[in-house]
């Protein structure tokens, strides 16, 4: 998606200084950068494509060097049109900075954040906003703070299976289309279309609002991805793991996602067997494997009774 500047502002309710007209400028790269060096004359590596963020080190650093100096480093920092200077919490912003980004155009922005606050928060909305994304049919749900995505054919009850697990205490993420990126090799994060959020389709009743029907608890804005949950019509024919050693993944980026085959049929609890899967992933990520610790009782049973014959 195209971030601007305005964006930023929007989301983060920063207070803009100067450069206003500069609000429409785009944000291309999902990192940030600190000019330190550049303040101290080294431009080699400037940065430029970069948001800038300015703190309390390089507010100091300015005062410490002459006008003459200050005036041409910061108006080589600012040739270089960056998209935007955010200065953190404690850095105060110079009147220099306030005239070269009227005269470049450059937002001048004010943050409500410490730098490393401000960094931080920064690196991880960049990501989300800026990251390749990838829209799946299905369901996914928070359940004890395993993010579970519930996919199946339409009509297997997803919806369904996800408004038992609200009630239950569990958050609802999105229903219907979950958008997923990769926030880091390992982590993927789903969440909700803006049109879909806090929305949940429950066939013969419609659309209902989650948060006005259950609360503000009943929802969570984005979730990691931890286990995928395929629902499936039940097939007689079909031979099921009745044991669950064989662990199956799913690949979405570079990323593998545990996942688990639930077949679907009339009198199966569907919303309790997806909430035990959810557990019972949690307690192998802990460590504890509870169909391996089963097998492994059985070949020790199985050893001692060899023994005894």
């Amino acid at each position: 998606m195209n971030l601007t500047v305005q964006d930023l502002c929007n989301d983060y309710k920063f207070k803009i200084m100067a450069g206003e007209l500069g609000v429409s400028n785009l944000i291309e790269i999902p990192q940030v950068s600190r000019p330190g060096v550049e303040l101290a004359g080294l431009f080699d590596f400037y940065e430029s494509t970069r948001i800038q963020v300015m703190g309390s080190k390089e507010v100091t650093f300015l005062g410490w060097i002459s006008d003459e100096e200050k005036m041409v480093r910061v108006d080589k920092l600012f040739k270089a049109k960056p998209p935007v200077f955010i200065f953190s919490l404690n850095g105060e912003v110079p009147n220099i900075f306030i005239e070269k980004g009227n005269e470049y155009d450059i937002p001048i922005l004010k943050a409500r954040k410490t730098s490393s606050e401000l960094i931080s928060s920064l690196f991880q909305y960049l990501n989300s906003k800026m990251s390749d994304r990838i829209s799946l049919h299905g369901t996914l749900v928070d359940i004890s703070g395993v993010g579970v995505l519930i996919r199946g054919e339409s009509g297997l009850g997803k919806s369904e299976v996800a408004l038992e697990l609200v009630r239950r205490g569990h958050q609802l993420v999105a229903d219907d289309r979950v958008d997923i990126y990769q926030r880091e090799l390992g982590v993927l994060v789903g969440e909700a279309p803006d049109l879909l959020k806090e929305h949940l389709e429950i066939r013969g009743i419609g659309i209902v609002n989650i948060v006005k029907l259950f609360g503000a608890k009943a929802y969570k804005e984005n979730k990691k991805v931890m286990l995928v949950v395929d629902l499936e019509k039940w097939d007689p024919k079909k031979d099921y793991d009745r044991l669950g050693i064989t662990d199956e993944t799913i690949q979405l980026f570079d990323t593998e996602v545990h996942l688990v085959k639930i077949p679907v049929s009339p009198g199966r609890n569907v919303a309790s067997l997806v909430e035990v899967a959810a557990m019972n992933s949690r307690l192998k990520f802990l460590g504890t494997d509870s169909a391996k610790e089963f097998v492994d009782k059985i070949d020790l049973h199985i050893k001692q009774k060899t023994k005894e014959k």
